[in-house]
């Protein structure tokens, strides 16, 4: 942990100004739609059945979740929030113990989430993270379609129940809702990666082909004679009519230490299962988050994290909220949208006798070879004398108009805004005009919205498609620079980014 620190540490200043950038707006607003509603629609089994849990504790989990990222985590990119393992976690020991008179459900948790925070702290100091140099990037991949795999089955199971749940005209509606917002991200992203209109267009529709398509869905949702079924008790998500009020009156503090002591020891091994389970969970993603694709310049913290995230659970004990975990596939998307692209010209490099018939006045036909640098083309092109303007014309020519680009990766923006500016925004839908706000969402548009996390699911696609890629051994702290990088001198020209990433140098090893 001392060493994440102190690699970390000379960063801390630039993570904050490097956030001037404009890849820093769309990817707040991005990710924000992409952690809240997922989370509250994990959460509706664990707020239905349990009575124990609301909105506001989920809400109040991913804001703490993202202000210790943002603040003292060792990289902020990682997005942490409430997921459906550990919904599915808390909801099964409220089924145990069920029915016994003597027995708090939250006083429980808190102990359970006491003993798992002791086993992050000793685990860190430990070092005990580096047993991910063991996890292969086919475990990653695994996990990750395993976690996209639950998204699609928790967003078909949200539409099914309302069928049980309210009418059989609202539920239809409900399911209409879920096909909409299913199918309009998929053309926003089919548009975006496609060659029609301009660049700026199409990275419009990437950034913002999500939240326009849930403002969009949920205003269908009130328009005509869909308005009444809409308005049934079931069909939007179950909020509260007061600011920063938790879940049945309670107060926000849970004296967990009041209770019987015959439970504090049966809550340890529940303690054992939740430490395996974000052991695995958040290192995973957060494996996947800075994974080699990424060209991220600056060093990881895993064990800092480590560390951290036993914090954030032994404060979500206390305040008895769902503890936050690292996100799969958010980590990795919050990533994604916040790299800067560029263009490598394949034909930047010209064979070196080419360039000497060039220069002789013969033609100059096509050639395989990879030659000259372009330093050497440089100190050549020095050599030419003033009558040979028209020769350098057509050198240029060859180079400059005969390009075949791709758009690769140039940099990541890594700073701390974005994810600190998503939880306050989650701290904002507390209050209650936008709690109010937020409990006109229909619960169809978040089904909907689980589905379309296909995009993780094909981030994995090597799990899906014969496991073409081969798999890469996982990055400790020491190593988590990038690397795998094309071979042979390219020409990358950017055409997005700011002052601060212009500066970076790109290596092309």
């Amino acid at each position: 942990m001392v060493r994440d620190i102190r690699a970390r540490l000379p960063w801390y200043v630039s993570d904050w100004t490097d956030a001037w950038n404009y890849r820093v707006i769309p990817s707040t607003w991005f990710i924000f739609f992409a952690n809240v509603l997922p989370g509250l629609a994990f959460s509706l089994d664990l707020i239905e059945n349990t009575k124990q849990y609301g909105v506001q504790e989920v809400l109040l989990s991913s804001f703490m979740a993202a202000f210790v990222a943002s603040f003292l985590g060792g990289q902020p990119l990682l997005i942490s929030g409430v997921t459906g393992p550990i919904t599915v976690f808390n909801k099964t020991i409220f089924d145990i113990f069920e029915g016994r008179d003597d027995f708090n459900y939250l006083h429980f948790m808190g102990w359970v989430y006491l003993w798992g925070a002791i086993l992050h702290w000793v685990a860190a100091a430990m070092n005990a993270v580096k047993g991910l140099k063991f996890v292969t990037r086919f475990s990653c991949d695994t996990f990750g379609f395993y976690v996209a795999a639950v998204y699609v089955q928790y967003g078909i199971q949200t539409v099914t129940r309302q069928f049980h749940q309210s009418s059989t005209p609202a539920a239809f509606l409900g399911l209409i809702l879920a096909l909409v917002t299913l199918a309009v991200p998929h053309y926003f992203n089919a548009l975006a990666g496609s060659g029609y209109i301009n660049k700026h267009f199409r990275r419009f529709c990437s950034d913002y082909g999500m939240p326009i398509t849930i403002v969009a869905a949920t205003g269908l949702a009130y328009w005509g004679r869909f308005n009444p079924y809409v308005n049934e008790a079931t069909m939007t998500l179950p909020t509260t009519n007061a600011s920063f009020q938790p879940a049945n009156g309670r107060e926000w503090l849970v004296r967990f230490w009041q209770l019987d002591g015959k439970y504090v020891g049966i809550a340890f091994p529940f303690g054992i299962i939740l430490f395996i389970l974000f052991y695995f969970d958040a290192n995973v993603s957060s494996l996947i988050a800075q994974g080699s694709e990424f060209p991220l310049r600056k060093p990881a913290a895993f064990h800092w994290d480590f560390f951290l995230l036993g914090i954030t659970t032994f404060i979500a004990g206390l305040l008895g909220v769902p503890a936050p975990n690292g996100l799969i596939p958010q980590a990795p998307l919050h990533t994604a949208s916040l790299v800067v692209m560029g263009y490598e010209d394949k034909k930047a490099e010209i064979d070196e006798h080419a360039l000497s018939d060039l220069e002789d006045g013969r033609a100059v036909g096509p050639t395989r070879s990879r030659g000259l640098s372009e330093s050497n083309l440089a100190r050549r092109v020095s050599r030419l004398s003033e009558g040979s303007r028209d020769v350098r014309q057509r050198r240029e020519s060859v180079l400059g108009n005969d390009r075949q680009e791709d758009e690769v990766p140039v940099s990541v923006v890594e700073q701390r805004v974005s994810n600190l500016a998503q939880g306050c925004l989650c701290l904002v839908l507390m209050t209650k005009p936008f709690e109010h706000v937020l409990g006109l969402i229909p619960k169809g548009v978040m089904a909907g919205l689980f589905v379309s996390k296909r995009a993780g699911l094909e981030a994995h696609a090597p799990v899906v498609h014969g496991f073409r890629r081969p798999p890469d051994l996982g990055r400790d702290a020491k190593d988590a620079l990038p690397h795998s990088r094309p071979t042979g001198p390219i020409a990358i020209r950017p055409i997005e980014q700011s002052p601060k990433v212009a500066n970076r140098p790109v290596h092309c090893d």
